[in-house]
């Protein structure tokens, strides 16, 4: 298993626990993802796709790949990105966020989003939006061990 190409970087949670951080302008392609309560269906196929294109643009590599659920059948993947990518939809983001850092299966993503709702309110804020930071691919979280999701609270 050592062996094993990574293409994620390995995830410091550390970075990202418990912090506020601001975006001011900050890009990222987007495209939707089709989902069955909340299950995304090709999330994968959409991400082959966009970093066919973000390579072929010459962009840097993608550090942040997350997403913006919308209803029970479909959310935004957002993909950072340094400059606009041909062939693709872009967007801007700007706002501060409150983080948290989750590690486990998906299936405790309910227990995740309750935390964060507390831990928001607990600093005296409102939540606006809430974005969804997939760490590492499923091989990686695989190779690492370790599954992060960091939610990122717009307040």
């Amino acid at each position: 298993m050592e062996n094993e190409q990574v293409c994620c970087e390995k995830f410091d949670p550390a970075l990202w626990e418990e912090k506020e951080i601001t975006w001011n302008n900050k890009l990222f392609v987007v495209d939707h993802v089709t989902s069955i309560l909340h299950m995304p269906l090709n999330f994968g196929k959409k991400m082959t796709v966009n970093a066919a294109l973000i390579e072929k643009a010459g962009a840097k590599r993608p550090t942040i790949v997350m997403t913006g659920e919308e209803t029970l059948w479909g959310s935004n993947i957002y993909i950072d990105v340094d400059k606009e990518i041909p062939g693709a939809k872009t967007t801007i983001i700007s706002g501060t966020f409150l983080t948290k850092v989750f590690e486990g299966p998906y299936q405790n993503m309910g227990a995740w989003i309750k935390s964060m709702d507390a831990y928001v309110k607990g600093q005296g804020k409102e939540i606006k939006k809430m974005y969804f930071y997939y760490t590492t691919c499923p091989k990686c979280a695989k190779k690492y061990g370790k599954n992060y999701v960091v939610i990122l609270a717009m307040i």
